[in-house]
């Protein structure tokens, strides 16, 4: 997970954005303000409550810091993650103590697990009330302690500059990540002389950004070596904004590539060289480049779980050349043959300057290369259409990547529909795609999309929602409506936690404990009447030849937000899928329809032509 080398203030540049002032007498809370100015916070999201509300007055007086005010504190969190995530500077969210503070806890280590930069302030009850089980107390430094990149409490008024360059500081250099700065009121309300900028003193914290000589040289000689490489390239790519050096690199070597869910974005979908995402609900293509690979070039990914399926049968021959700026991320999973600490942008740099001096950079590596395009031509992306007639979500979101294109802004929720865009959205650009990877928060969408038009405003902002995480955060759609953020949301309505239905059809026989969201045909929650009474347009589509108008109707309103609910049928699942704790050679491409990736497996079971497979299985399912 690496962070752009442009995008790393040194401790001498984080707190010198400002110039060096005379010092000035102030409140902690006035100081508060005037430091995230200084750091060029231009935008904050949060809720005003007592332990927090010194800071709101000077707030008031702010002409450089916007603050939007949500409708809950994990709005705030998630709203300032969106707006990381899209802009790659810090996003900032306020909350006062007790609740306020547990409220961002979800946002926070949903943050932490995908490496956003985020600075949670929390106001805190007086400091002589601390321990007391004073109103609204909570140690939410203790709390949040295992899902922050570190968190402070400031004890002093004078301190509040320094608390707040660090915690900048921290948040966006090496892996970057959430900081959490805790403020008693007291503090707030006492006064001190404001100097800006700050010393800033993080000893130990060195974070390494440029890669050794020597793995750069090992690694570029495992590459000349290999006739199977593959690029596994994870969101770390994208948090370092290395997609420019990574199609340089593809092109130059013609390594085929792979990008995590995380990484979308980072190499354009189009390209001759991407395979698709891997995974649990990976492309059968993606799959099989790391399994059948003799040489994975990992970048900025951390092997995660649903990458990998069981460790020990994931990519079984292959080498793995590993680099990450996170030291602790490079074996963690996987044993590396060469590994690499480093930011990617840098690590990058360096392999392409390091293969342009070898004449030949690589092997004869297109037989390997033919074969993942044959994958990926044997095995496209695709869908069944729903049995019962009903409008299949596919297709729903096949039709909105179409005609809104590559440009906009996807943020999803966590679930089926998650996964259906990941896979039928196209993303050409980075810092297209926003969504929960690592926590898998429902929830996140709508916030998360909030932030990021607060960040793009621009930019069109496409929330792609589940009903069932829809009704956790929809909330933040007034906050959308009342700040002048027009988000649009493309509401794909099945009735049921999807994801969870699909395993108990898959797994459980049927036995659809607890996952039916309303009874089929009925609209409860009417999430039209609901979405209007938010202040959005709203908009219910029922069957395919609406779809398309009404994804052009939203686009042409822009003063407010808009919310199309998507019926859709109920039965639609996700393929291709990794069963959770199985080897990814498992892979099933729909139910009964299984690539194989092993040859001698292949010969001993003697399956049919793939081809009279794919044929057979699309007339039986009218794909």
């Amino acid at each position: 997970m690496n962070v752009a080398a442009s995008q790393q203030p040194t401790p001498s540049t984080v707190a010198s954005r400002g110039r060096s002032s005379a010092p000035e007498r102030m409140t902690g809370a006035q100081a508060i303000v005037r430091s995230l100015e200084e750091l060029n916070a231009d935008v904050v999201f949060g809720i005003p409550g007592g332990a927090v509300l010194p800071v709101y007055d000077p707030l008031y007086s702010s002409t450089k810091v916007r603050h939007v005010l949500v409708r809950h504190e994990q709005g705030a969190g998630h709203a300032a993650t969106g707006y990381a995530q899209v802009t790659g500077k810090v996003g900032v969210c306020i909350a006062t103590s007790g609740p306020g503070a547990t409220n961002l806890v979800t946002p926070i280590a949903d943050a932490h697990l995908d490496s956003v930069p985020v600075v949670a302030i929390t106001g805190q009850v007086g400091s002589k009330l601390l321990g007391t089980d004073a109103f609204q107390e909570a140690d939410i430094r203790g709390i949040t302690m295992p899902v922050t990149k570190h968190n402070f409490m400031v004890t002093h008024p004078e301190d509040i500059p320094q608390a707040l360059a660090e915690a900048f500081h921290l948040a966006l250099t090496g892996r970057p990540g959430p900081v959490l700065v805790d403020i008693p009121k007291d503090v707030q309300n006492a006064e001190l002389d404001f100097i800006w900028p700050p010393k800033i003193d993080l000893p130990g914290y060195r974070p390494v950004t440029a890669p050794h000589a020597r793995q750069i040289e090992q690694a570029v000689k495992l590459i000349g070596e290999a006739k199977k490489p593959v690029l596994y390239i994870g969101g770390g790519v994208i948090k370092a904004d290395a997609h420019r050096e990574l199609l340089e690199f593809a092109e130059y070597t013609g390594i085929p590539v792979v990008t995590t869910l995380m990484a979308l974005g980072a190499f354009p979908e189009s390209h001759e060289l991407h395979m698709g995402m891997p995974g649990m609900h990976g492309t059968v293509a993606a799959v099989g480049a790391l399994q059948r690979s003799d040489l994975l070039i990992t970048i900025g990914a951390r092997f995660d779980d649903r990458v990998t399926g069981e460790v020990d049968s994931f990519a079984p021959e292959a080498k793995i050349i590993h680099a990450d700026v996170d030291p602790a991320e490079i074996g963690k999973i996987k044993q590396v043959d060469v590994p690499i600490v480093g930011d990617a942008r840098e690590v990058l740099t360096q392999l392409i300057a390091t293969v342009k001096n070898r004449k030949n950079p690589t092997g004869d590596i297109s037989p390997w290369v033919d074969y993942l395009k044959s994958l990926r031509d044997r095995f496209p992306r695709g869908y069944d259409k729903q049995a019962d007639g009903a409008l299949s979500p596919q297709f729903v979101i096949e039709t909105l990547s179409r005609e809104v294109g590559p440009d906009a802004i996807y943020v999803a929720g966590v679930g089926q529909h998650q996964m259906w865009a990941a896979q039928f959205l196209d993303f050409e650009k980075p810092r297209t795609w926003l969504n929960s990877g690592g926590l898998g928060t429902m929830g996140y969408a709508v916030p998360a999309a909030l932030g990021a038009k607060a960040g793009a405003p621009d930019k069109e902002v496409w929330a792609i929602d589940g009903d069932g995480c829809f009704q956790m955060t929809n909330q933040e759609l007034t906050t959308s409506a009342v700040e002048g953020l027009p988000i649009k949301v493309a509401l794909i309505n099945n009735g049921n936690l999807g994801m969870v239905r699909q395993w108990q059809t898959l797994f459980y026989g049927g036995r659809y404990s607890n996952t039916k969201l309303r009874d089929q045909g009925s609209y409860v929650p009417d999430f039209v009447r609901l979405s209007e009474g938010l202040g959005c347009v709203a908009i219910r589509v029922t069957s395919e030849e609406e779809v398309l108008p009404a994804i052009q109707r939203a686009r042409e309103i822009n003063d407010r937000p808009v919310v199309i609910d998507f019926i859709v049928g109920e039965d639609a699942q996700v393929w291709p899928m990794v069963s959770a704790g199985s080897s990814n050679s498992d892979i099933q491409y729909a139910i009964g329809l299984r690539p194989f990736f092993d040859e001698e497996e292949s010969a001993a079971e003697d399956p049919a032509d793939i081809h009279e497979l794919l044929e057979e299985h699309n007339t039986t399912h009218g794909a």
